[in-house]
């Protein structure tokens, strides 16, 4: 969620800083350009003043080199000290083009162009309107020109022709202080969602790391109240108190089970005694008789079964470094004699090897899972037993040459009174591997179930090698 929620603030914060930023950088260009434009009308005023009082010469002819006339000079020198000092052009020309004076000495108005729509306009007595924006990119040159008017007439136009280099510059300037202030803003912006998030996210990540606790059987597991939204606090409330009534209802379920078991334990012990004295007074070898005291004693291990797995649920593992390879050993040469006696080969290949296990719980779900190989394992075959350490795993696998499980049925394998059809007259109740599971899970570990080819089940103990977390 956080991957989706971030960049979507970012992309926010962005468009915010972006709509401030550019008109900001609009203004800070349009206001360095005015800056130049005020400063280019004040020079151009100047020089209108200066060529104000300067007479044509003599004869109708606007010769540059006229001697005669110091105004003429003055404004030809102050005319090239700022051409010399600001690498600016300027001029005053006569309506018919011809210069009063201008620097460099060179230059002269253009047929057309920017410089000269500019003089057109001032000889209408106005000055010429604000020059187009230029931008760091362009190297446009700026022409500001303004009127000389004596006596209400126009008799000269001043014409500055600037470049725009150092203008530009100062914007760029600009832009980079500006560009850079946005960088730290959205740098500030994306630690700021950063944390937002994070204390958003923060209980959300809590309670699906919780739930899924809870669906795995850590029923204990409760989320923290104390950070976060409010609404995620009442959320988190909720599910504690969701996660209690659950915990209480499989409590109950759990004492039921093992309360049912125990308290029929003894009318059922009390039942089967007056049924074997019942049999006494039959006829020796009654059928009826053997029938019911056979299905009296298939209930009464169903009752031990349904205790021993209401307590295996309830039970917390005993972990403790152990050593597979000898465990399980031990319990091959427990078997080997059951095995022998149905002409089944019990093998076990058990080199040593530690993992993080509960020894009692080890060795019950051992025997589960070798007292169903052999029971269905035909006579004359073999169950393989080995022990090998697969990464941070070690596992016991338990391979069998019976007639195995179809697909279907290897998905309800080890569910609590479930037994495969095809085997219902095998003495069994359908816990013992529910109960191995169940034993397993509490300490990390796990059972599984696999086709063994050509023909039989195998079956997989799972421990861990390191100390699970709690």
């Amino acid at each position: 969620m956080r991957t989706r929620l971030l960049p979507l603030l970012i992309v926010l914060m962005a468009a915010v800083l972006l709509a401030l930023g550019v008109p900001l950088a609009v203004s800070v260009a349009g206001a360095q350009q005015q800056d130049v434009v005020v400063d280019r009308i004040d020079d151009t005023a100047r020089f209108a003043a200066l060529a104000q009082f300067v007479t044509a010469p003599t004869g109708g002819s606007a010769a540059v080199g006229t001697t005669n006339d110091e105004r003429r000079q003055t404004l030809a020198r102050e005319l090239t000290n700022y051409h010399d000092v600001y690498g600016i052009r300027a001029g005053v020309f006569y309506g018919n083009d011809t210069p009063m004076a201008h620097a460099p000495r060179d230059w002269y108005l253009p047929a057309s162009g920017e410089v000269r729509d500019a003089f057109d306009e001032a000889l209408l007595s106005r000055r010429s309107h604000d020059p187009r924006q230029v931008w760091p990119w362009q190297r446009n040159r700026m022409v500001v020109a303004s009127p000389v008017i004596r006596d209400g007439d126009v008799v000269a136009v001043v014409v500055t022709d600037s470049p725009t280099g150092p203008m530009r510059s100062r914007v760029l300037h600009g832009w980079l202080l500006i560009a850079a202030g946005e960088v730290a803003a959205m740098l500030l912006a994306i630690g700021a969602a950063l944390r937002l998030t994070g204390w958003v996210l923060k209980p959300v990540r809590v309670l699906d790391a919780t739930t899924h606790d809870v669906a795995t059987g850590r029923l204990k597991s409760r989320v923290a109240v104390d950070s976060g939204p409010p609404e995620l606090r009442r959320l988190a409330r909720s599910f504690n108190e969701m996660a209690d009534n659950v915990e209480d209802v499989l409590e109950q379920q759990r004492a039921f089970v093992a309360d049912a078991s125990h308290q029929l334990r003894n009318p059922l012990a009390a039942l089967l005694l007056r049924i074997e004295l019942l049999g006494y007074e039959l006829p020796e070898g009654n059928e009826e008789i053997a029938s019911v005291q056979s299905e009296g004693k298939r209930l009464a291990q169903v009752l031990d079964d349904l205790l021993d797995l209401a307590l295996a649920e309830h039970t917390e593992a005993d972990l403790r470094i152990t050593d597979l390879g000898a465990l399980t050993a031990e319990r091959v040469a427990a078997w080997a004699p059951t095995a022998a006696a149905k002409g089944v080969r019990l093998v076990g290949d058990c080199p040593p090897t530690t993992a993080w296990a509960d020894p009692v719980t080890l060795s019950s779900a051992l025997d589960a899972v070798i007292d169903n190989a052999v029971k269905f394992t035909p006579e004359g075959e073999r169950v393989d037993v080995t022990v090998a350490s697969v990464g941070e795993t070690t596992t016991v696998v338990v391979a069998d040459r019976g007639p195995g499980l179809t697909d279907e049925e290897l998905t309800r394998v080890g569910d609590r009174f479930w037994r495969s059809g095809r085997h219902q007259n095998i003495k069994g109740s359908g816990l013992g591997l529910s109960i191995s599971r169940a034993l397993l899970a509490a300490g990390g570990g796990s059972l599984s179930y696999a086709h063994h080819e050509p023909t039989g089940l195998r079956a997989t103990v799972s421990v861990p090698r390191s100390r699970p977390t709690e």
